[in-house]
């Protein structure tokens, strides 16, 4: 049933009206689904656990309309963020909302037995907490990694990870599929997600009004043989609670460049409403310096997978040596100046990356967010800022999470339940 595109869409907009609820009438309108359809796509949702009535609205001149909702606890996931100096881990519920969390000391360049042992214990430690059905876990760390067969490269400071399956192997030792990204690329889905406009009515997709997914006898796949039949969407989606579609598709490991791509937009519609921010990059500070990416509406990792090491751009020929080789990095330069406690010479050299970035990839927004950049807030934002010198680009703090990495790495995890990743992403699940 959770892989019916069109039970993600009723599912997403479930969850977007929250506590109050959205009834059949408007989830009929907002889908272009007919009410029919609707209502057995919600039956199922509720008899699955995940929907529940939420009373009626005031009557306007006819029959009060009954609401439903989501159930928030009826799943969850976990989400991993392994940093370079210590791990931190989240119980998150359908709504996004953390409802238990974890955090230890962590060597990332130490031993990696160690650490994924540490991993694996910190999730069962979570699960111990005793929710019911868990979808799966979600991993963020440093790159460079592949997020498609879940193998980090070199990572730097901590090159014992390169060829590890990291992935494949927290999934056999917890016995839940594991999705493995860089830990920007987390940190942007989630932010990307947390204010991405919802399905608005009449607006319907052009080739396929009624926005429906041929089924099996013809058509479409909520079991509504009066509808009619419309091609197959490529976007429909694989369950991560579903083991064995799971490792079918990280078998297949198929390197297409779909699969470089997270699809943020409702599955509705090939793109994000107009609303939405089309482009823009997240700026992450903490042990190390990465970039999430966010262009014309989606993730952007690369055709390699190795997008959004913006770090280890070198602006300084003859710069200090950076632990990844290269002399001059953003990265050294930035945490050489934080650790002589000079944060406006920090921001200054973040600022000239992030100009850089601006100007290579016309983002309308620049986020900063990690440790060392809370440490210093204002100091990193203005400074950034006047870098630029674009008034038209909004340079700010990222509205994050208290864990922007780990809520997002459990966002890998969840964004498919409501349609909001394409399906080739799916061969990153084990």
């Amino acid at each position: 049933m959770l892989r019916s595109h069109n039970a993600a869409l009723v599912l997403d907009l479930l969850r977007a009206a929250g506590g109050d609820g959205i009834s059949r009438l408007e989830l009929a309108e907002r889908t272009g689904l007919t009410p029919q359809a609707v209502s057995k796509i919600t039956g199922r949702l509720r008899e699955d656990g995940m929907a529940t009535e939420a009373g009626r609205r005031p009557s306007t001149g006819g029959k009060p309309r009954m609401v439903l909702r989501l159930v928030p606890s009826a799943a969850h996931a976990v989400g991993l963020h392994l940093d370079r100096d210590e791990l931190t881990a989240v119980l998150v519920d359908l709504a996004g909302t953390v409802v238990a969390s974890r955090s230890r000391a962590l060597d990332l360049g130490g031993p990696v037995p160690h650490a994924i042992s540490a991993a694996a214990g910190e999730v069962r430690a979570l699960l111990a907490v005793g929710p019911e059905r868990v979808l799966g876990v979600g991993v963020g760390m440093p790159g460079p990694l592949d997020h498609r067969t879940g193998v980090p490269g070199r990572v730097t400071g901590a090159p014992g990870w390169a060829g590890v399956p990291l992935r494949d192997e927290l999934a056999e030792r917890l016995g839940v599929p594991v999705v493995l990204d860089k830990d920007t690329n987390a940190a942007v889905l989630g932010l990307a997600l947390r204010g991405l406009p919802r399905t608005e009515p009449g607006a319907e997709s052009a080739a396929d009004p009624g926005h429906g997914v041929a089924g099996p006898a013809g058509g479409r796949a909520d079991g509504d043989p009066a509808s009619p039949a419309a091609p197959a969407c490529p976007g429909s989606l694989t369950s991560p609670a579903s083991p064995a579609s799971s490792a079918s598709s990280a078998s297949s490991g198929s390197p297409g460049s779909p699969g470089s791509l997270t699809s943020l937009a409702s599955p509705a519609h090939s793109a994000p409403a107009a609303a939405a921010p089309g482009s823009f990059a997240y700026l992450h500070l903490g042990t190390g310096l990465g970039a999430g990416l966010v262009i014309g509406g989606v993730v952007h990792r690369g055709a390699r997978t190795g997008a959004g090491e913006f770090g280890h751009q070198v602006v300084q020929l003859d710069g200090p040596v950076c632990p990844c080789g290269n002399r001059g990095c953003i990265e050294a330069l930035c945490l050489a100046a934080v650790a002589r406690g000079e944060f406006g010479e920090a921001a200054r050299v973040l600022g000239t990356g992030a100009a850089n970035l601006v100007r290579l990839l016309d983002v309308e927004q620049v986020l900063l967010g990690g440790r060392t950049v809370l440490a210093a807030a204002e100091t990193f934002v203005r400074g950034v800022g006047e870098v630029i010198g674009d008034d038209a680009v909004h340079v700010a703090l990222a509205e994050s999470g208290a864990y922007p990495v780990a809520e997002g790495a459990a966002q890998l995890v969840l964004a498919p339940l409501f349609g909001r990743m394409e399906a080739t992403d799916s061969a990153n699940r084990a």
